[in-house]
């Protein structure tokens, strides 16, 4: 019997060691599990920054997974939904007003650029050659419908109401001497627009993917100074986890930044 015993003893530690064992292999595995963010992200610029450091981001245990968005406020569904970890392709007063409008509560991780934003056309080479009555295509969404407003009263094209501060539409125009018509149009149908209006306010993702140079192309463009930084995006729940932040980190690097200065020549500033 206490041979028994003992052989029974001896089985049960072996057998604990032996869990104990690979109860630390799995807590190390797990430790070392790779994490796969699924990031919606326009095509130009942001998924181009975002492949330019995912070599270096995989290395941190963390895996990109960009899902081109094209739609705004399907992206930002999709991220409070789950569907996607997070979003980089808007500036904050588009979130604000999504966030509003669509009861969502998505937050901003982290300002990473500046796309100056710009008026553009085929049919004059400078803005005061633009015609009385001229059509004037400009994002449809309210914040970046104000953008463009202040854009053109910023060039003394026409006058706004000094009482407000923002949030302009067209019953804020006071002055508007060549009886320009501001035609709201789908942000990402403003470049087609180029061939049926005067000119057009075009965010400079879209521009960029036209091949429009906004430093050389524009008739008029924002200084660098600009509010509308554009930001990486999630949720309340997800914001902090380790490999959002790790993200975020990556996203503003020197590196990074050398490469958004070489590349996009000006029409892309960093904002860190």
């Amino acid at each position: 019997m206490k041979i028994r015993k003992g052989f029974i003893l001896a089985f049960l530690t072996i057998g604990l060691f032996v869990i104990t064992g690979c109860g630390n292999e799995a807590g190390k595995a797990a430790e070392n599990e790779e994490v796969t963010l699924k990031v919606g992200a326009a095509s130009v610029p942001h998924a181009e920054i975002l492949e330019f450091i995912a070599p270096d981001l995989e290395e941190d245990g963390v895996k990109l997974e960009i899902v081109s968005s094209t739609d705004g406020i399907q992206t930002n569904q999709q991220t409070a939904d789950g569907d996607l970890d997070a979003n980089f392709f808007q500036h904050t007063p588009y979130l604000e007003q999504v966030n509003k409008d669509s009861g969502l509560d998505l937050v901003v991780v982290k300002g990473i650029h500046i796309e100056p934003f710009g008026v553009y056309s085929k049919k004059i080479d400078s803005i005061d050659n633009l015609s009385d009555g001229a059509q004037i295509a400009i994002p449809n969404n309210p914040s970046n419908f104000s953008r463009a407003l202040t854009l053109f009263a910023e060039n003394g094209i026409i006058e706004l109401d000094e009482a407000k501060s923002g949030d302009y539409t067209i019953e804020d125009i006071t002055k508007n001497d060549k009886n320009l018509e501001f035609v709201p149009v789908d942000a990402p149908l403003l470049v087609h627009s180029l061939e049926d209006v005067e000119a057009s306010a075009i965010n400079t993702n879209y521009a960029l993917e036209a091949e429009f140079k906004p430093l050389e192309d524009s008739l008029i463009i924002e200084g660098a100074d600009s509010p509308y930084v554009n930001v990486l995006v999630s949720r309340p729940d997800n914001k902090d986890s380790e490999s959002i932040q790790k993200l975020a980190a990556a996203l503003t690097t020197e590196k990074v930044k050398d490469f958004i200065l070489e590349k996009y020549e000006g029409a892309v500033v960093p904002a860190y």
